[in-house]
C-alpha cells in the first residue's frame, strides 16, 4: 500500500511539487483512490495528497473500514478530513519530518500505524534540502 503512495509522491516531485503522496484503500486492500500534493502545481492550498486521494475515491456510505496511506503524517487539515469522514486507519510512511495530527487522531479512536520508512523520509528530505522555501511556505513557516 505504501508503494502506491510513494509512486504518487514521485509523480508530484516530477511535476515540480512537494513529494507527498497518499492512497485510500478498503478493508480488503483494494485501491479506492490515490493522489499527490498539488499545492505548488495548481497554486491551490487545499490540494494535499490525502484530499486528492479522498476525492479520487468517490462517495461511500461509510469510510469506517477504509485505510488512508500517506507518505507523511497528515497535517491538521488532513487529520480533520480523516475524523470528519470516520476513516478508521491511517498508515503513515514517516512522521519524523512532520508530526502532524497523529496524537490527536489516536486520541480520537483512529488506528495509526507509523512505518518509519527511510524511503519516505529521504524523498521528502531531499526536496526540503533542495527547495526549503517551498517546504517552509507549505507548512506555514515564515
Amino acid at each position: 500500500m505504501l508503494e502506491v503512495a510513494l509512486d504518487e509522491a514521485r509523480k508530484g516531485q516530477a511535476e515540480g511539487g512537494v513529494p507527498i503522496g497518499a492512497a485510500l484503500f478498503d478493508a480488503t486492500g483494494a485501491l479506492l483512490g490515490c493522489g499527490h500534493n498539488r499545492r505548488v502545481q495548481d497554486d491551490d492550498p487545499a490540494i494535499h495528497a490525502e484530499t486528492a486521494a479522498f476525492r479520487a475515491a468517490g462517495r461511500r456510505a461509510s469510510y469506517r473500514d477504509t485505510i488512508m496511506v500517506t507518505t507523511l503524517a497528515p497535517c491538521w487539515y488532513c487529520s480533520g478530513l480523516v475524523r470528519q469522514f470516520g476513516i478508521g486507519t491511517v498508515v503513515v510512511g514517516e512522521s519524523e519530518t512532520f508530526k502532524g495530527g497523529l496524537t490527536w487522531l489516536r486520541r480520537n479512536g483512529v488506528k495509526v500505524v507509523d512505518l518509519k520508512s527511510a524511503a519516505c523520509r529521504e524523498l521528502l528530505g531531499a526536496f526540503i534540502k533542495a527547495r526549503p522555501e517551498v517546504w517552509n511556505e507549505d507548512i506555514g513557516v515564515e
